[in-house]
């Protein structure tokens, strides 16, 4: 069905604008119907992926983990557990217990950003939009910091 969706995009494309969906496909292996309106439900859900992939990208990333091969992790209660005992302060403030970091992931599944086989679960290249943004956002860290070291060295 993909190789489909990639021959045929134009005509995907047209169909569903004419649906009112606006179709956007990334070569990394996912599609996505983009929307500028915003749902306070939906922001809700997303913000919450949002922290839990960050906490997690975050606590691989210290354990060694390459950021790029997320879809080969596999995520269980004890991997949640660690996250939640480094970031318990981030997440506590978002009123996410370990019990919400596990239906955060189901929802995940739902939505088309992980898989679920026994009681582990395996992110999927959907999560490559939130790794684009934390990235770009690390990015842009890294720029101020270097920007207001150079300031500080001309005084």
């Amino acid at each position: 069905m993909w190789h489909e969706l990639e021959q045929q995009l134009d005509q995907y494309q047209h169909l569903f604008a004419s649906l009112g969906f606006e179709l956007r496909i990334d070569g990394r292996g996912f599609a996505w119907f983009h929307d500028d309106e915003t749902n306070p439900n939906i922001n809700k859900q997303s913000r919450h992926l949002a922290l839990l992939l960050m906490v997690i990208f975050d606590h691989q990333a210290d354990n060694g983990r390459s950021l790029g091969q997320f879809y080969q992790w596999k995520i269980d209660h004890a991997l949640l557990e660690e996250v939640y005992e480094k970031h318990q302060g981030l997440l506590d403030a978002e009123e996410l217990d370990q019990d919400a970091l596990v239906k955060i992931l189901d929802n995940a599944v739902r939505k088309g950003f992980a898989a679920q086989d026994n009681n582990q679960w395996r992110l999927l290249p959907s999560v490559y939009r939130y790794l684009d943004h934390f990235e770009s956002i690390t990015e842009q860290a890294s720029e101020s910091d270097v920007a207001a070291y150079e300031d500080d060295q001309s005084c």
